[in-house]
């Protein structure tokens, strides 16, 4: 499996892919987040052209999973995770994450959020897993209140939903004299 950039050829990928991840939800009595429809290549398009958009490609160089981000309040958030059902369970998603760290951290971003169900077992308690904490409602920064505050008006509030942090551990640079 290779992590590299998206391209605009993966692009109309990258939607079929969300459809069949977001079967699952309906075996966990969520089926309005199954018929969610993907985001449209043009949105697509502008993560892919601010390189915060990544794909996990098999050996045909045909992409089985995306990650997409945006800084926000001095952290790269995760907008969308997605990994083909056929793919799941290889580390995948961890993969693109690590390399969604990677990006932040070369960015000078100290941090990874996103926001996330909380009872469904591939989210919250996966995240916890890849080293995200929960973010209390009370300590949200503005960007990310704003995207809590969207979420709802899409109705995702319907369910148990969370922000959650992952926080970089930087090593001072060595001292030069």
């Amino acid at each position: 499996m290779r992590i590299r950039p998206a391209t605009a050829a993966d692009l109309p990928l990258l939607g079929d892919i969300e459809r069949a991840a977001g079967e699952c939800f309906r075996t966990v009595d969520m089926p309005e987040i199954a018929e969610d429809e993907p985001l449209d290549l043009d949105r697509l398009d502008a993560y892919r052209r601010s390189g915060l958009a990544w794909v996990a490609a098999d050996a045909a160089d045909r992409p089985v999973a995306y990650l997409i981000a945006e800084p926000v309040d001095g952290a790269l958030h995760i907008e969308q995770v997605s990994v083909h059902p056929d793919w799941a369970h290889r580390r995948i998603g961890r993969a693109l994450i690590e390399e969604a760290a990677r990006a932040a951290a070369e960015r000078g971003l100290e941090s990874l959020t996103l926001t996330t169900f909380t009872e469904v077992p591939w989210n919250a308690p996966y995240y916890t897993r890849c080293g995200f904490t929960p973010i209390p409602d009370e300590r949200l920064s503005p960007g990310l209140q704003h995207i809590r505050a969207e979420e709802a008006i899409h109705g995702l509030d319907r369910w148990p939903r969370i922000a959650m942090i992952r926080r970089f551990h930087r090593t001072p640079p060595a001292d030069a004299s």
